[in-house]
């Protein structure tokens, strides 16, 4: 992700947390809501421009609140743990199922900078001339410029919500200047919110937006601290690959010992040595098939 840099955030103590009235006030009518959210977004900006927050994690983790969100919507089971496993675990052989898709989707639209062939490839079901028409159906503001897409999308495809979404996220990152989808509506409507249209949905968006960019600060702080100790710790480590181990932790939510570039054994090894550094968690609670992220 690429924002201008903020030379006046110069190390992680002055990591700037979102001032309290934004998160104190409460606002009915549009109008001041759409104040806050403007203030929270352009908050979020200011911190996005850090270099030493962790971008890709960062959209990583988002993406998947994103899709938990997505799929509850479409009223399925599925949660935090069970994405994790349905993509993390998945053999060369296995089909991910339809929550796993769906958060597959979503890791596949933040990866990269935003394009209609970047977009394409999260949803192949979609064609890039209707992801075009999609995107370009929201001139304005950015908050109405994402709520303008949404309406697009559901007007075609009332059950399209994973495309809607990322769409929608898309548009308001473009009208940002951001170069990379930041997952932030999914997570802050509610299910009565998704059949909004006019001025209701674009005051749920702002209301969403305003939820989730509060959320996104807090976890690009947490993010930032978290991946300064695996870095500080990363000298101590010894296996050969732990340095290419580290690089691929500090941009994924979560990482199975399999997809290190170790052997198996040594893959484990590490991790349970970066476990007892304090540099990751095990994020399962299980004995077998563990899961770890910073």
């Amino acid at each position: 992700m690429t924002f201008a840099r903020t030379d006046h955030i110069s190390n992680l103590d002055t990591l700037p947390r979102m001032p309290a009235w934004i998160t104190s006030a409460r606002a009915e009518v549009i109008e001041d809501v759409a104040f806050l959210s403007g203030a929270a977004l352009s908050h979020l900006q200011v911190v996005l421009g850090c270099a030493e927050v962790p971008h890709a994690l960062l959209r990583d983790r988002l993406a998947l609140r994103a899709a938990e969100a997505c799929v509850a919507f479409s009223g399925r089971p599925e949660r935090t743990a069970e994405l994790r496993d349905a993509i993390h675990l998945l053999r060369p052989s296995d089909l991910p199922g339809p929550a796993g898709e769906t958060y597959l989707a979503w890791r596949r639209a933040v990866e990269r900078p935003v394009s209609v062939k970047t977009l394409a490839r999260a949803l192949p079901h979609v064609e890039a001339s209707r992801i075009a028409s999609w995107l370009d159906a929201g001139p304005g503001t950015p908050v109405t410029s994402a709520a303008m897409v949404l309406e697009a999308v559901w007007t075609e495809a009332p059950r399209a919500d994973v495309p809607a979404f990322i769409l929608a996220d898309a548009a308001l990152g473009q009208a940002l200047g951001w170069t990379h989808v930041v997952p932030l509506l999914a997570a802050g409507l509610k299910r009565a919110d998704l059949r909004k249209q006019g001025d209701d949905l674009r005051l749920a968006c702002h209301r969403a937006l305003l939820a989730s960019a509060v959320e996104a600060v807090r976890l690009s702080v947490e993010l930032t601290f978290r991946t300064a100790h695996l870095k500080a710790v990363a000298p101590k480590l010894r296996a050969k690959g732990a340095g290419d181990a580290v690089e691929i932790f500090l941009t994924r939510d979560a990482v199975a010992p399999s997809a290190l570039p170790l052997p198996d054994r040594a893959a484990r090894r590490l991790c349970d040595r970066l476990v007892d550094l304090g540099a990751v968690r095990e994020l399962t609670g299980r004995d077998t098939f563990r899961l770890y992220g910073v």
